[in-house]
């Protein structure tokens, strides 16, 4: 049968990583050859110039925080129109020239509410490699700031070009939505105690992509519900939530809990307790009378846990008495509370033995119900420590977390054992191994 703890509101962070070098690399892939052309001489500048550009070599990029710079080196053919009398005599027509620049442009970087990576780029500044020149006649015709104006007037076809590579070239959804129905399966997180570990998202925030070491870092929160399970076969998802529209936040909060399940049997707790009173006589009433309990049997009822004790002596037969089972955190034990006789027994005992209705059979009683589980406890938590430490879930994907303190949750009974839920609480990560395309 499955044992399950309540749903305990959690975080859970997906952090990714993408190198650099591949953004570099798909982005040079996207944009080859021809960026852009103007095909007439007539502007609303009058510059009587047309122009064609084309990408020379590789972009480099280097980014800081969610900024990508860029170092785009480029090729520019020019046809120039000149009219201009020397000598006193007119000279016009149209010359051609190429020459090359560099271009930097500068990059903001974040994601839209579909988790498409959107990038506005515009241009920080020109450095001529070669510088344009056009000569007629043994003449020097200036044709830069007439270019410069070309390249400012165009500079958005160039900024247009990079957004558009990005936009349609690098694609974080899949890897954010096969991380998404990741955590929803199923964790072992405890082979010898057979226990699971139940995600149940509810909604998802990220922080704006953060790049530094040459890696583009992506951290995802996703919030919801998690829940321990103690079964022998994995338990069954009962439905998987889609990946739902992004929130851009500034932290992402990290708070994970955990319901860390204990068990001791009726069978081993009853065999603690009779040997807590083997070979004990107990006297009452200035030892007038006598009992000594030959056999303890416990079991659930509803949240009671119910005693029938096995009586020798002044009073031959079973007492039944029933308390709530608490959790002492010091001791890391189980221990009734609210001990008393069930009713059927007071009601026999008053006629019977009155005697035994005094406190202290029920002291008696209360301090040999006591059941540590401390060392399962210890021997759980270590498990699931030891797991969420470095867990691969798949290739490439990683659950990495840490457990810090456990404070008592509550006490199930079921039909055959007494289970200690401890509310642990720590940090989990699901790591996405650099994204490759």
């Amino acid at each position: 049968m499955e044992i399950q703890s309540d749903q305990f509101r959690s975080s859970l962070t997906v952090s990714a990583q993408m190198p650099i070098a591949e953004l570099e690399t798909q982005l040079n892939k996207a944009l080859t050859g021809l960026i852009y052309e103007d095909k007439s001489y007539e502007d609303d500048d009058g510059d009587n110039l047309k122009a064609k550009v084309w990408k020379l070599g590789n972009i480099k990029i280097e980014a800081v925080g969610n900024h990508f710079l860029f170092d785009m080196p480029l090729k520019i053919w020019a046809s120039a129109g000149y009219k201009f009398s020397p000598l006193g005599y007119t000279l016009e027509g149209y010359k051609d020239t190429e020459f090359k620049l560099r271009v930097k442009l500068i990059s903001e970087i974040s994601f839209s509410k579909d988790w498409q990576l959107v990038s506005q780029t515009r241009v920080d500044s020109y450095d001529w490699i070669t510088e344009p020149s056009v000569s007629v006649a043994g003449f020097s015709i200036p044709i830069k700031g007439m270019i410069s104006r070309l390249l400012n007037k165009n500079a958005a076809k160039i900024t247009r070009a990079i957004d558009k590579a990005v936009r349609e070239n690098i694609h974080f959804k899949d890897k954010i939505e096969a991380a998404w129905g990741l955590a929803q399966e199923p964790v072992k997180v405890s082979e010898a105690y057979h226990t699971w570990l139940i995600n149940s998202p509810e909604s998802v925030e990220a922080q704006l992509p953060n790049a530094h070491d040459g890696y583009l870092n992506l951290n995802v929160g996703i919030k919801g519900f998690t829940q321990t399970i103690i079964s022998s076969i994995p338990p069954v998802r009962s439905t998987v939530v889609k990946l739902p529209p992004l929130k851009i936040v500034d932290n992402l909060p990290q708070l994970f809990n955990i319901g860390l399940i204990s068990s001791i049997s009726y069978e081993e707790a009853s065999k603690m307790a009779e040997e807590y009173f083997r070979d004990k006589t107990y006297y009452f009433s200035g030892k007038k009378y006598s009992v000594r309990i030959k056999e303890i049997e416990l079991y659930g009822q509803e949240d009671h846990l119910i005693i029938k004790a096995g009586l020798l002596g002044s009073i031959t037969g079973n007492v039944y008495l029933r308390g709530v089972p608490q959790f002492d955190p010091v001791t890391k034990s189980v221990y009734l509370d609210q001990l008393e006789y069930d009713l059927d027994t007071r009601s026999v005992l008053i006629k019977a033995a009155n005697w035994l209705l005094h406190g202290k059979f029920l002291r008696m009683m209360r301090e040999a119900m006591v059941f540590p589980v401390g060392k399962e406890m210890d021997s759980l938590t270590e498990s699931v420590r030891t797991t969420m430490a470095e867990h691969v879930i798949s290739e490439g994907i990683v659950l990495k977390g840490s457990l810090n303190e456990a404070v008592p949750d509550k006490i199930n009974l079921t039909p055959g054992h007494i289970y200690t839920v401890i509310r642990a609480t720590g940090k989990l990560d699901l790591h996405v191994q650099k994204i490759n395309y």
